[in-house]
């Protein structure tokens, strides 16, 4: 299964947000064995990420979309991904009614906020769905996320992120597999090794630095654990190994 994730936020983008949240999925996703084959940051414009979620959708398996769902001017991801896929916009019944029961729970439960604010609450805007969406909610996020088709739109905040992603996480399967190899031989000294991997076995590999007292690793991923565990061995034979 190789999946892509699709982040959204102009803040990412300028550097004020770390991107945790396409760290935290690629390790879940690889956990279950899907492989991650794109990470894409794109900014709080419309026409750009249904660009990207249109291409991604296409090409491979899912895709998943976080940031960009909410109750403010900039949140345009669900209106994006209706683009993409070629639905129209809807108020879905059921969720407008879950948040109306929400946002009166949450006055008659805190009433000295609602006196002290204003609380606009747009209960058609964050119930509005693309055509033949399936909503997700949680109890940690007001607006919900969805799935259509092959695209999943999550909340950006992480913790609602992963709250979310535990709905739909059985939807994320695979029969990829992973061994590493933590040897000494600097990475510089590693072509030659790498090439060979490449050239002999249906896998990926790839090679991270070595610290001043930590070993560096040469991982190699693939979807036949006997091929992984031959290309693994062929690069044990070849290399200094920390093990």
């Amino acid at each position: 299964m190789e999946v892509a994730i699709v982040t959204v936020g102009d803040e990412v983008l300028a550097g004020d947000t770390v991107n945790t949240n396409a760290n935290w999925l690629a390790g879940e996703l690889a956990d279950r064995g899907a492989l991650v084959a794109r990470v894409l940051t794109v900014p709080d414009d419309r026409a750009v990420i249904a660009d990207a979620v249109r291409e991604y959708a296409d090409a491979f398996d899912a895709v998943i979309c976080t940031g960009g769902i909410g109750g403010t001017p900039d949140d345009v991801t669900v209106e994006a991904v209706a683009d993409a896929l070629g639905r129209d916009l809807v108020v879905d019944r059921a969720q407008r009614e879950r948040l109306e029961a929400r946002a009166k729970a949450f006055r008659d439960a805190n009433p000295e906020l609602t006196d002290r604010y204003d609380f606009q609450l747009n209960l058609d805007a964050a119930a509005t769905l693309p055509e033949g969406a399936q909503a997700i909610t949680t109890d940690e996020s007001w607006s919900p996320g969805c799935v259509l088709e092959n695209v999943y739109v999550l909340p950006g905040i992480p913790s609602e992120m992963r709250a979310m992603f535990a709905v739909v996480a059985d939807a994320f399967t695979g029969d990829a597999t992973s061994e590493v190899v933590r040897t000494w031989t600097p990475e510089g000294a590693l072509l030659d090794v790498i090439d060979g991997v490449r050239e002999r076995f249906d896998v990926r590999v790839g090679s991270y630095p070595r610290g001043e007292d930590a070993p560096g690793r040469v991982k190699v991923t693939g979807t036949d654990p006997d091929v992984v565990a031959a290309a693994a061995a062929f690069v044990r034979e070849r290399v200094d190994v920390a093990d």
